[in-house]
């Protein structure tokens, strides 16, 4: 497991970072105008594993996010949950889906958010499919960018 100091703090480094007039990637960040999205813990890749590994990794990546979520409620009280199932139906039917959204459907079933100091904070826990890692990761938004339209 990984520090949740650690995560804490790449959250308020990511909380404090402007956002990019335009899309960018560097590694496992991806920002974008209003938006920053970063995988703050990222699982080995499972081509090989069997589903006992796969089930495990999960289990392990699932408890890391209920204590990021505990800590963060601590901070700023009970989150909010987003359930990404709208967003990920409306994207596959080509359906519009506002970022950072578009991309977190796609491997992140429902963030934990907040709302603080004018930008919403989400952190969850998601893998794209079977073989590929699964990824904790945190974003940050304007507002109007955690609504699906």
């Amino acid at each position: 497991m990984t520090s949740i100091a650690g995560h804490l703090a790449a959250i308020e480094e990511l909380r404090a970072r402007a956002f990019p007039a335009r899309c960018e990637r560097a590694g496992w960040t991806d920002s974008g105008p209003g938006y920053h999205i970063a995988a703050l813990r990222v699982s080995e890749d499972f081509w090989d594993a069997d589903l006992s590994r796969v089930r495990e990794v999960d289990e392990e990546f699932d408890a890391e996010l209920r204590l990021l979520v505990g800590a963060l409620a601590r901070e700023w009280g009970a989150p909010d949950v987003l359930d990404l199932t709208e967003c990920l139906e409306r994207s596959g039917l080509g359906e519009p889906v506002p970022p950072p959204l578009d991309s977190l459907c796609g491997y992140v079933a429902e963030l934990h958010t907040w709302m603080v100091d004018g930008r919403w904070v989400a952190v969850g826990v998601g893998q794209a499919d079977r073989e590929l890692p699964i990824q904790l990761v945190a974003a940050i938004g304007e507002p109007d960018s955690l609504r699906p339209r």
